[in-house]
């Protein structure tokens, strides 16, 4: 019997939804997602008469069966799981039989997978603008579905929008017509044929322009930030190429960029044939790129092999920091390579001392029985995960013998979802010589125990020793020795080793509030655009204290909404006598405009649960 999903109502092992036909009206002064999901469903048993949907804050109107009516009633509302939708069939299935599903149902305005921007919300200021975020189990708050990743499916959807905006989806684009109930609207086509778990299934609306950066790429984003993006991101196609080279073809067959509006709550979201990026990565120079080359290879870790449930996302994730680190060393060196993976220790150093050593959610296979997974969400399955992986890849023999087990890897469970035992069980039989080897890892202790890993691997230390060295400068700095300080120090340093020199002092205690003022005196940090600087500078200014950062801090958790920024921003300044009230303050005005997730989430954080 496989592993059930503590996050979910559905059943996967009765009846198994193979594809869905969706036909949905968008409906921008309602707020509401309006429509029918026409979902074959594959019965897993004999003698089926009911299925159980997921859904949360949805209204039902109507569902047949093979064009019957059938009976249905929603089971309890769990806090975050929303509300199970029970479906009575009007006939039995046997084992293996298909039935059309065909649900007629409108979405909430509070919909926790969608927001809404009114004009004035976006750059353009002149056209409402919408986007969903599915993951981890937010598919449920736009339609019922099995909302779980155990069960994929492929899906045609048909999408009514008001005729002067884009409407593009996590599929490939099969062209537009006039809407034929309504002249002022217009139906957007799309198809994705490969089967994707519900968290993948995506969609935008809005003024939307595009601009071709490669053979496969277009990069979509509001005219007033297309031609900067695509600039940001001209290196996508090489970083495609290389990937394919490590890994295998890229079966998608398109693979698109949208820049979404600054509240986007993450970095990136890997939806097929379309990744969704913040617009925090548009630093003027490819130097956060990096979370291109993340999402690029999602394509094959994530999207084609896929966590059978969110307690294993390491594998999506640890698997897909390691191959996006991978793409940047073919691209810019080996050294680059250990750089960007003892930085990535270091932030899980920093979530783990936030999280508390002893914290469940530390574990890489964490139990989330009644726990969101959003709550859970963390760098730990992207840092533990990298580590465990990099750790084997020096174990059992360096990076050309460890990139054919991934590659063997992926080709084993492409197209299935799995848990870390499928993972650990195939990696015992592709280096069945090496077994005595593998023995030897603390299994228990990388898997299933909370802090930092047992082991640490081997980091090769060229590039960042620049940063431990400026660091300690700093840490030791008398106040006589300010002086010695000067804006030469950052000559030949990258934009990458700021990042980390930052990094290493808010992993030490405060500053001295002289420190910091002098650093702002000879780096003027406050004039640096890139996001990761200005993120870490700003932390490091609140968290000794310097009343001048209050201002320019709050400024960076509102004016973007990228969980990673905002939250930490948040809990800082509510952590200081002198901003707490403040924070306060200015979340509860900026609430409205947040994502719902992120809304959630800072609210836990300051203490302003609704």
């Amino acid at each position: 019997m496989a592993a059930s999903d503590p996050s979910s109502f559905s059943s996967p092992s009765c009846c198994l939804t193979r594809h869905l036909h969706l036909r949905c009206r968008v409906d921008f002064v309602a707020h509401a997602l309006r429509g029918t999901a026409a979902l074959t469903a594959r019965a897993q048993r004999d003698a089926l008469r009911c299925l159980v949907l997921d859904t949360k804050d949805l209204q039902v109107f109507k569902v047949t069966a093979n064009g019957q009516d059938a009976k249905f009633a929603f089971g309890e509302k769990h806090s975050f799981k929303g509300s199970p939708l029970e479906i009575t069939l009007p006939f039995e299935m046997r084992r293996g039989q298909e039935a059309i599903i065909e649900i007629s149902f409108e979405s909430s305005p509070k919909s926790s997978a969608l927001q809404w921007f009114t004009p004035e919300q976006t750059s353009g200021k002149k056209h409402p603008f919408l986007f969903s975020q599915c993951q981890a189990n937010h598919c449920r708050a736009i339609l019922p579905c099995q909302d779980t990743p155990a069960v994929k499916l492929t899906y045609y959807a048909e999408i009514s929008v008001p005729k002067e905006l884009v409407a593009l989806m996590s599929a490939h684009r099969d062209g537009e017509m006039p809407d034929p109930e309504d002249s002022s609207r217009k139906i957007y086509r799309f198809s994705q044929n490969v089967p994707i778990p519900s968290y993948l299934i995506a969609l935008v609306v809005g003024d939307l322009e595009s601009r071709k950066v490669g053979p496969r790429t277009l990069v979509w984003a509001e005219k007033e930030l297309v031609d900067k993006s695509a600039y940001e991101f001209a290196e996508t196609e090489a970083m495609l190429q290389t990937a394919e080279d490590l890994v295998g073809p890229y079966v998608w067959g398109q693979y698109d960029l949208l820049v979404l509006p600054p509240s986007f709550p993450y970095g990136g979201m890997e939806n097929p044939c379309l990744t969704f990026v913040t617009p925090t990565l548009l630093a003027g120079d490819r130097s956060l790129s990096n979370v291109i080359a993340h999402e690029i290879s999602h394509s094959w870790t994530g999207n084609l092999v896929t966590n059978k449930t969110w307690e294993h996302f390491w594998l999506n994730e640890g698997h897909t920091v390691y191959l996006e680190r991978r793409i940047g060393g073919r691209l810019f060196g080996e050294q680059f390579r250990h750089f960007k993976a003892l930085g990535g220790w270091r932030e899980l150093q920093n979530t783990i001392k936030a999280l508390g050593d002893e914290n469940p959610i530390g574990n890489l296979v964490p139990n989330l029985n009644e726990v969101d997974p959003d709550v859970a969400y963390s760098s730990v399955p992207y840092e533990k995960g990298f580590a465990l992986l990099f750790y084997l890849e020096q174990l059992l023999g360096g990076p050309d013998v460890f990139i054919g087990f991934l590659k063997a890897y992926i080709q084993q469970f492409a197209y299935k979802s799995i848990v870390t035992d499928d993972w650990k069980t195939f990696l015992y039989s592709y280096f069945k010589d090496k077994v005595d080897i593998l023995d030897k890892v603390d299994w228990n202790s990388w898997l299933h125990a909370p802090g930092m890993p047992p082991v640490k691997p081997t980091y090769d230390m060229t590039l960042t020793n620049a940063c431990v060295a400026l660091s300690q400068r700093w840490i030791k700095a008398k106040e006589s020795d300010l002086g010695s300080f000067s804006s030469a120090d950052l000559k030949g340093i990258s934009s990458h080793q700021l990042i980390e020199f930052l990094a290493l002092l808010l992993l030490e205690a405060p500053l001295p509030l002289s420190h910091v003022k002098r650093m702002q005196q000879v780096y003027d940090f406050n004039a640096i655009g890139n996001s990761e600087i200005r993120f870490r500078w700003l932390r490091l200014c609140i968290q000794s204290k310097w009343e001048e950062a209050i201002p320019l801090a709050l400024k960076m958790a509102t004016e973007q909404g990228r969980m990673k920024f905002t939250r930490p921003l948040f809990r800082d300044l509510y952590n200081f006598d002198s901003s707490r009230d403040l924070a306060v303050k200015t979340f509860l005005e900026h609430r409205a405009c947040m994502h719902p997730v992120t809304a959630m989430l800072v609210g836990r954080d300051l203490k302003q649960d609704q």
